[in-house]
């Protein structure tokens, strides 16, 4: 034995060493759930190019703490919606965290729908969330407290849509480069920019209606 960690062990050991930098608190219960979301995707991923090939440290980062940014700026017991959910990233990193959330996860791709509803059965999230499997211009309005976009093509060309289709959500966040501000600003939102921790070009752009 080397004493090498396994995959799990190295994404567990980041987000213990790197959730701070974060602003994030992790105890040991949710980093185990965490743990188990990761192991999930990297089972799918491979099917399903779910999120691009990277570390396990990385996926740590820039996927799971990165989601959870959001935490802190969905009130208690909201209801909130997920845009092109995708991998179920920031929605499942934040029902993981925080028991007291509910959300919608709209996802137009059958297969990442399918995928999905596998990880919420998994880890025991399908009691608070469930799956739409549409383009989120046929899900009825939600009727939410907030709404969440990470990692949707084209993003700043669907952006007017969302905003049309979610004229009845008091607060959206929404992850992105400066090139979603700036469109934030044409289309006249007022918004808060909060830069990821250890990236130059990634924010979550607060919008509260």
């Amino acid at each position: 034995m080397d004493g090498k960690l396994s995959p799990r062990g190295e994404f567990d050991k980041a987000l213990a060493r790197r959730a701070d930098t974060f602003g994030v608190s992790l105890n040991e219960e949710t980093r185990a759930r965490l743990g188990d979301y990761f192991e999930l995707v990297s089972a799918w991923n491979p099917r399903l190019h779910l999120v691009a090939p990277c570390s396990p440290e990385e996926f740590a980062a820039r996927h799971v703490l990165e989601s959870l940014l959001a935490v802190s700026f969905i009130g208690e017991g909201a209801t909130f919606i997920d845009v092109g959910s995708g991998a179920g990233l920031p929605a499942i990193p934040c029902l993981v965290a925080r028991r007291d959330l509910r959300a919608v996860l709209v996802e137009s791709l059958q297969k990442k729908a399918v995928f999905l509803r596998e990880a919420l059965s998994r880890l025991e999230l399908n009691g608070r969330a469930r799956v739409a499997a549409e383009r989120f211009e046929r899900v009825e309005p939600p009727a939410a407290d907030c709404l969440t976009c990470r990692a949707i093509e084209l993003f700043t060309e669907i952006l007017p849509a969302i905003l049309e289709w979610s004229a009845g959500v008091p607060t959206l966040l929404l992850f992105g480069g400066w090139g979603l501000g700036e469109r934030l600003g044409h289309e006249g939102m007022r918004f808060e920019a909060v830069r990821v921790p250890e990236s130059e070009r990634r924010f979550l752009f607060v919008v509260r209606r």
